[in-house]
């Protein structure tokens, strides 16, 4: 099978072996403070003294007494400067690293059900900080995010073929949060040969994944228990704004008469109506349109639906962008409002860390209020469990679905 564009056979490399006697950060009371606090990042300003460590290693963390406060990933570029792996006082070795991603996989057999794509390590959420782990049926799908994560790649890959036997294992560092930890974006093949496109099922429906030139790992799979429990709600005409290659208007087309899914990009709509195609779907159709845009003119034109879902990209990557994301939902919801029949539902969704689930809701409840309707929440969702949210760690909370039923 020809490997995907941008691919490259795995070039076998000595593995980074974890030091038993680990080189020491110490850190200053600030960073005593977050960890006490049940924070796992620590920052630059945080630390008493620059460690006398290579990047990305494994450092043992101090105080200035000498006391133990547990073992981080080090890294000399990023202001997260610690990212905590462990309060224990056993090495974190590569068998302390196996155990790690044995565990995550343990807890995705008892949460995932009836998908074979899943995130079988989600960072933090999985005490594996700055390291993603999707898998796409018998493909991995690798993102190592700081500078610690980037030297046990080679470590993880191995564990992986070990206790996995994938087809293929595949990095999509091409993201540009590396930049942060000095490190280069980039992709390709780090074991075995992979496919253009990697089929994988959720939730009854088929669905193809570019691994390669896919946003984010090939696609969204933080929202698949989402679109499970759309499915519950859909009935009659539907509507699915920002729908990429399907996810949301594929799952809910056989709860519905008729689907009409949106987006602005082509090559997405491909995808889209080549995973129609493959569930042998016939309801549903597809149109490129700028969804604010459509919004508006289906509004003026009287158009009514069922069912609607928004689900755009993050409005808000930055704090200061919070005032203008909130002004994008609010119109995005309210020309939704507008349009849906007594008794339809509105299943709407914001990925933005920075827009907390508090402000969305006052976001609708003002265009509730514009547009004239009653509103009752009849469900508020997160991210699929296969995300973990520590309740210390708010950065691992950034997913809000609402699902809202017009009176």
């Amino acid at each position: 099978m020809r490997m995907a564009h941008g691919a490259r056979k795995r070039i076998r490399r000595p593995c980074y072996v974890i030091r038993v006697n680990s080189p020491t950060a110490t850190i200053a009371q600030r960073g005593i403070e977050r960890i006490l606090s049940g924070h796992v990042w620590i920052y630059r300003t945080d630390l008493a003294a620059p460690p006398a460590a290579e990047p990305g290693d494994v450092v043992r963390v101090i105080d200035r007494k000498k006391r133990y406060w547990g073992q981080a990933l080090y890294s000399d570029k990023s202001q997260i400067a610690l990212r905590l792996l462990t309060r224990e006082s056993r090495p974190f070795d590569r068998a302390f690293l196996a155990e790690r991603i044995a565990a995550a996989e343990s807890f995705r057999n008892k949460i995932v059900d009836g998908a074979t794509a899943y995130r079988l390590v989600a960072g933090e959420g999985d005490q594996l900080p700055s390291l993603i782990i999707d898998r796409y049926a018998d493909h991995f799908v690798l993102q190592t995010l700081s500078q610690g994560m980037e030297k046990l790649k080679n470590t993880v890959v191995e564990i992986l073929q070990e206790q996995f036997s994938p087809r293929a294992i595949v990095e999509r560092n091409d993201v540009p949060v590396r930049e942060l930890e000095g490190l280069a974006e980039q992709k390709g093949v780090l074991a075995g040969e992979a496919a253009n496109e990697v089929a994988a099922e959720e939730n009854g429906v088929k669905f193809r994944y570019d691994l390669m030139e896919g946003q984010k790992t090939g696609g969204f799979l933080d929202q698949r228990e989402n679109r499970a429990a759309a499915k519950k709600y859909a009935r009659g005409r539907s509507l699915d704004c920002f729908t990429y290659t399907g996810g949301f208007a594929l799952t809910l087309a056989s709860q519905s008469e008729s689907v009409l899914a949106l987006d602005s990009s082509e090559e997405a709509l491909k995808l889209a109506r080549g995973n129609q195609a493959l569930n042998g779907i016939s309801n549903t159709e597809f149109q490129e349109a700028n969804c604010f845009d459509f919004l508006k003119a289906a509004d003026h034109a009287g158009q009514r639906f069922d069912t609607i879902v928004i689900d755009p990209p993050p409005f808000a990557r930055h704090k200061s962008n919070v005032e203008s994301a909130l002004r994008g939902y609010k119109e995005l919801n309210l020309r939704a409002l507008k349009m849906l029949s007594p008794g339809g539902f509105l299943i709407t969704c914001s990925c933005s860390f920075h827009v907390s689930e508090s402000h969305l809701l006052d976001a609708i409840a003002g265009a509730t209020l514009d547009a004239h309707r009653t509103v009752s929440v009849v469900e508020r969702r997160t991210q699929s469990r296969d995300h973990p949210i520590l309740l210390t760690v708010p950065e691992t909370y950034y997913l809000k679905c609402l699902i809202l039923r017009v009176l």
